[in-house]
């Protein structure tokens, strides 16, 4: 199969290429930047190129030569219009696109806690798109991850790195929970969709076996680093002060308010949809991975009660 792989470059992006490509699949990954791309040029059977997604003639122009088309595109930080754009009009592109060429198959990334009536603005964007897959007529696959964790994370890795500098952690929304799901899981997850017809029209929620709250997660971060910090819990009102004054630094910000929306809600399956199990992957436990790459390896027992 030839598929087109949107996102292909970024975290989760990266582990599904290393599956199709192990799998025997050709691909396809388009990025505005090839030098920031070309980590991804050993993989067999992947072509580079150079391509503006949001340009709707070069993405029908990719689109017309593949037999499927797999969605990893999203961001965590903008407003309205940045949402919408990455989240809505990018996935009506992608299904103008298919049926144009007449591709039907398309897998898309979601998110967890997606809902047209969510807290942030970024769940409710997640769910705008998925309406629009959903509505197509085409063969689609949705996929719902939690927060995802992995080697390359911005989510544990920097949870460790700020508490190896700061003295303590203020946080809002500690008791919010999480169901960490581990990367290479979501990869295959991915791969197994695209590759099963009885998976279309269906949505599966990716999430791993283990229930934390954000506070215990930051803490775990800081165990395995070696430098746990104490945790001081902040109201969402402050959270979201201290979301506008990161917004205001120069990059990508750590933190947004609208982050600190989302923490309005806990970001659990709510069963509604399949899990893993239903692809046949038994989820890995943080427990069990994020030692390998976040510090030495330690008794996981002494950080699964951290309250």
């Amino acid at each position: 199969m030839n598929i087109l792989v949107l996102g292909g470059s970024g975290f989760v992006g990266r582990h599904v290429c290393e599956k199709l490509a192990a799998a025997g699949h050709s691909m396809t990954v388009p990025t505005r930047r090839l030098a920031a791309s070309k980590h991804l040029l050993p993989l067999p059977r992947l072509t580079l190129v150079q391509a503006d997604v949001h340009d709707e003639k070069s993405l029908a122009a990719l689109v017309s030569s593949h037999d499927a088309v797999i969605n990893l595109i999203a961001i965590l930080h903008g407003d309205e219009a940045r949402f919408a754009r990455t989240h809505v009009a990018l996935p009506e592109k992608i299904v103008a696109a298919c049926k144009t060429a007449g591709v039907r198959r398309i897998v898309h990334i979601s998110a967890l806690g997606a809902a047209l009536d969510a807290p942030s603005m970024y769940q409710r964007s997640k769910a705008r798109g998925e309406a629009v897959l959903a509505g197509s007529g085409l063969d689609v696959t949705l996929l719902r991850p939690s927060v995802v964790f992995g080697a390359e994370d911005k989510f544990l890795n920097m949870f460790a790195s700020l508490q190896g500098i700061a003295p303590f952690m203020p946080l809002a929304g500690g008791a919010t929970r999480f169901a960490p799901v581990w990367v290479e899981d979501v990869a295959q997850a991915v791969v197994s969709s695209l590759t099963r017809s009885d998976t279309i029209g269906q949505t599966y929620e990716a999430c791993g076996p283990d229930v934390l709250t954000l506070k215990q997660i930051v803490q775990l971060a800081g165990g395995l680093a070696g430098c746990q910090r104490p945790v001081i819990g902040l109201p969402l009102w402050l959270g979201r002060a201290q979301g506008l004054a990161m917004e205001w630094l120069p990059g990508e910000p750590l933190m947004s308010r609208d982050n600190v929306d989302s923490l309005k809600v806990d970001n659990l399956p709510d069963g509604a949809a399949l899990g893993l199990a239903a692809l046949g992957i038994a989820p890995a436990s943080v427990y069990a991975i994020a030692p390998s790459y976040i510090g030495a390896a330690r008794t996981m027992d002494k950080y699964r009660g951290v309250h």
